[in-house]
């Protein structure tokens, strides 16, 4: 099995990993291997969802569409006060 050092780690992240690995009984090595397997996971995963949600914003009704508040009542409504 491959292995990895990483040199000049800060000293935060490795007692933030450290105390990660004792909250959830796993050695700082199973911890690292959990959370660059989360980490890469969700980077993987931005595309896809940001691919869904201008999916569906292209699918949504056109602005015109939409029964939007015209700005220009708000802004006399605001002003009115």
């Amino acid at each position: 099995m491959p292995s990895l050092q990483v040199r000049d780690l800060p000293e935060h992240i490795y007692q933030a990993i450290a105390e990660r690995a004792k909250a959830e009984r796993r050695s700082i090595s199973q911890e690292t291997i959990v959370l660059l397997e989360k980490a890469l996971a969700l980077s993987e995963g931005i595309p896809t969802r940001r691919k869904l949600v201008l999916d569906e914003i292209a699918q949504g009704p056109p602005l015109e569409v939409m029964d939007t508040p015209d700005p220009v009542t708000f802004v006399r409504e605001d002003r009115e006060r």
